[in-house]
């Protein structure tokens, strides 16, 4: 069973998002976390770095920008965790 679901969106932060990715991947080495980043239709490649870099990532590609709210509530809806996590790109998790 999944204990935590990391909730991220996502709009044109490709490095803050792969920054953050490697450092939950650092700091969660549990097999029980999962990570959800829901994408604002990023024009920044984002995409393709998370497919790239992190492909055990749950990815949610928006075909607008539906906001923090909506991108938020879309990662709710697919977790599986026991616990949500909801990060900014910018906010880095530490041991």
């Amino acid at each position: 069973m999944t204990k935590l679901s990391i909730i991220i969106p996502s709009y044109n932060t490709c490095q803050l998002t792969l920054e953050c990715l490697k450092r939950i991947h650092l700091t969660f080495t549990e097999k029980n976390v999962e990570v959800i980043v829901i994408d604002n239709n990023s024009s920044d490649n984002s995409i393709f770095e998370i497919k790239d870099h992190f492909p055990e990532v749950k990815l949610i590609k928006n075909s607008e920008n539906r906001g923090f709210a909506a991108a938020v509530n879309q990662g709710i809806k697919i977790a599986r965790g026991e616990y949500l996590l909801l990060l900014n790109t910018d906010a880095f998790a530490h041991q």
